[in-house]
């Protein structure tokens, strides 16, 4: 299926081994969440992770797809894939190393949490390592108040979520930060809006440095980094009350969410074109959203 040499395919196994064991980590966490969660805002029984193993229509592989209706967490989904294929010939053109030989090799984890309470900002986090005749890493984390008195980049939560990001990316290249916030806040932009989906974080794509030792490690910190800094924020937020202005103002919110996704996420276009899982890509499909 595929001609990338053992050297390529050993660093996608220990990259595939990595996602499932952070998926785990953070079924655990989230899960952990659910129980905490004050009974006098949540009363419903904590939810718990149903987890779908699924394989390739195309190609050899699948991933393992969690999925989480809560008392907390409205609906979460955190999934990892792998993948041994051919892009198609459109598709070949728009990857590097594609054009000399259309095989490739994947791994990834993605998620997204969405809150049941509004004061809860919504989460999505994915890392991946790509591979066809070059090698690249891809990913990032970024974070969405709901309610507008947080989405403000001087509100504490956008403050502890940038700062955990700065500290995954410093240790590897202190100028990294810069550049990737930068690029996230003009990859999740809605330009029929003329606004950014949240108050951002990181995002990278095609990332290689000539160093691939380094580059694992900077994409382990950012999974790292989502894994301690996110529980934290659900923790200061989850025991607040909210209004039904609240619960309006993030369903509205939410529709920006799908407006992205369905319009402009790579992720999403990328997945489903290569023959993915489509529960898995649309499970960042918020459950309740409003247009106004």
């Amino acid at each position: 299926m595929t001609n990338l040499p053992p050297e390529i395919q050993d660093r996608r196994a220990r990259a595939k081994t990595w996602f499932e064991d952070l998926q785990s980590r953070i079924f655990a966490a989230l899960e952990q969440l659910e129980d905490e969660a004050p009974p006098e805002l949540y009363p419903e029984e904590p939810g718990r992770f149903d987890q779908r193993p699924w394989t390739r229509d195309t190609g050899v592989g699948g991933g393992l797809g969690g999925h989480l209706k809560g008392r907390l967490f409205e609906k979460a989904g955190v999934h990892t894939s792998a993948a041994t294929s051919r892009f198609s010939p459109e598709m070949a053109k728009e990857m590097p190393g594609a054009d000399q030989d259309p095989s490739y090799l994947s791994a990834s984890i993605s998620l997204i949490v969405h809150p049941r309470s509004p004061r809860v900002p919504t989460v999505h986090m994915n890392t991946r390592f790509l591979s066809t005749a070059v090698s690249w890493f891809g990913g990032g984390a970024d974070l969405t108040p709901m309610v507008d008195e947080q989405r403000s980049q001087a509100a504490d939560d956008a403050v502890l979520f940038h700062a955990a990001m700065k500290a995954a990316c410093d240790p590897y290249d202190p100028e990294w930060h810069a550049k990737y916030k930068v690029w996230c806040d003009e990859y999740f932009y809605l330009p029929h809006r003329k606004e950014t989906r949240g108050v951002g974080g990181i995002f990278y794509d095609r990332h290689n440095s000539g160093d691939f030792e380094k580059d694992f490690a900077f994409t382990r910190a950012v999974g790292e980094a989502f894994l301690e800094v996110y529980p934290k924020i659900v923790r200061h937020r989850m025991s607040e009350p909210w209004t039904e202005q609240d619960r309006m103002e993030q369903l509205v919110r939410r529709g920006r969410y799908v407006e992205f996704n369905l319009l402009y996420d790579r992720g999403t276009m990328f997945g489903l074109r290569a023959g993915g899982n489509i529960d898995t890509i649309l499970s960042s499909m918020p459950p309740m959203v409003a247009w106004l």
